[in-house]
């Protein structure tokens, strides 16, 4: 384990709700991050984020969750802020 800081998990709500497994399978899976953040493997086998990679997975998401045909206005893109 580090000897940094220890990292605390925190989850929004609402923010498994497009989870598509069961509520077994959610509580194993908050679990496991917590347990992961409790032992420090979650902050040994963290990465740099990399700006170029984080706008390619922005845009994926963008193109999956805000459709084109559903954004008419904006040329297909959502407006950030």
């Amino acid at each position: 384990m580090s000897n940094s800081k220890k990292i605390e998990v925190e989850f929004a709500p609402g923010c498994f709700d497009e989870f598509e497994g069961t509520q077994e399978e959610l509580d194993a899976l908050v679990q496991e991050i917590r347990r992961m953040a409790e032992s420090g493997e979650l902050q040994d086998n963290a990465r740099p984020l990399d700006i170029d990679e984080l706008q390619e997975y922005l845009d994926e998401y963008d193109a999956y969750v805000f459709p084109p045909e559903s954004q008419p206005d904006h040329g297909g893109r959502r407006q950030r802020h």
